[in-house]
């Protein structure tokens, strides 16, 4: 599977609008003169007027005239999150976009109680790999929010990342929960949650999804490997979600799925009102592009 058919599948659906807080950043302007390009949806750009038109006009000379992209001027990157977040809340857009703003600055105005975008669930971080050599895409959660969650906050990170799944037409996801090994020993937690949660989707709690675990990483995403250790599954070697137990796993294996294996990534913060891209600096434009389709998807689900 490729990215580039999110994009595909983005424009298929009813157009959406994008609120972008402070949008004064190259990367950002590229991955939404990209996105204009192929119709992909239409763009609230909040932030410092004069630097936006300064990068428009230095990099996509004609890009500020487009009719599906409206630039509102706000004096800080905290007003530009303010009012990027309401225009979700308002339904003046569909899908929350940061910017040139600190992750820590976007959450708060999201979860403000007045006007934020919390949905009463946890949000988690959601990342779509193409991986090369692969003939399926490889999610992983979650890298990026949670640090070290329980076993409800597990459950409820998976019921997100099975509703990403679901909107990029992976309709009955296999979900791998991730330990060092794969039998359950007391002496580490993440062999229990995962023997809990494998449990959860058999009786019924966790639905929409086959969960199994625990499985290492190797037996999760290799027939190869699953079937030397003897271990059947309808999970083992073909897993469609990664549930990761920490962060910390979970942020080294996305970067090494980047920067080792040269992996395509798209990744949206799952479980507010409506879906968030939440990528870094360093991320590419392409990556925030990927971002954008994944979340219109998501939007539309």
């Amino acid at each position: 599977m490729e990215l580039d058919s999110l994009i595909q599948r983005a424009t298929q659906y009813e157009e959406k609008t994008v609120a972008v807080a402070a949008a004064e950043d190259h990367e950002v302007i590229e991955a939404v003169a990209s996105a204009l390009e192929r119709n992909l949806a239409k763009f609230l750009l909040f932030g410092d007027k004069e630097k936006i038109l300064q990068i428009m006009e230095e990099h996509h000379g004609d890009l500020a005239k487009n009719e599906k992209l409206q630039i509102i001027h706000t004096h800080s990157p905290a007003a530009s999150a303010e009012h990027a977040v309401k225009a979700v809340k308002l339904n003046e857009a569909n899908v929350l976009m940061k910017g040139n703003v600190p992750t820590a600055t976007i959450l708060k105005a999201v979860l403000n109680k007045e006007y934020g975008l919390r949905a009463g669930s946890v949000l988690s971080h959601v990342a779509v790999f193409e991986v090369p050599g692969f003939d399926r895409f490889t999610i992983v959660t979650d890298a990026a929010m949670n640090i070290a969650p329980d076993l409800e906050q597990k459950a409820q990170i998976t019921r997100n990342a099975v509703g990403i799944a679901k909107s990029i037409g992976v309709d009955n996801p296999r979900v791998a929960p991730i330990a060092a090994v794969e039998v359950v020993n007391p002496a580490m937690q993440a062999t229990l949650d995962a023997a809990a949660l494998t449990t959860m989707n058999k009786r019924g709690q966790l639905t929409g999804c086959i969960v199994d675990g625990p499985l290492a990483l190797d037996n999760a995403v290799s027939l190869t490997a699953a079937e030397h250790k003897g271990i059947k599954s309808d999970v083992a070697g073909q897993a469609d979600i990664l549930l990761v137990p920490t962060i910390e796993v979970g942020n080294a294996l996305y970067k090494s799925l980047i920067y080792f294996a040269k992996a395509k990534v798209g990744a949206v913060i799952a479980g507010a009102k409506a879906p968030i891209v939440l990528t870094s600096r360093a991320d590419s434009a392409e990556s925030k592009l990927y971002s954008l389709a994944l979340a219109i998807c998501s939007a539309t689900k």
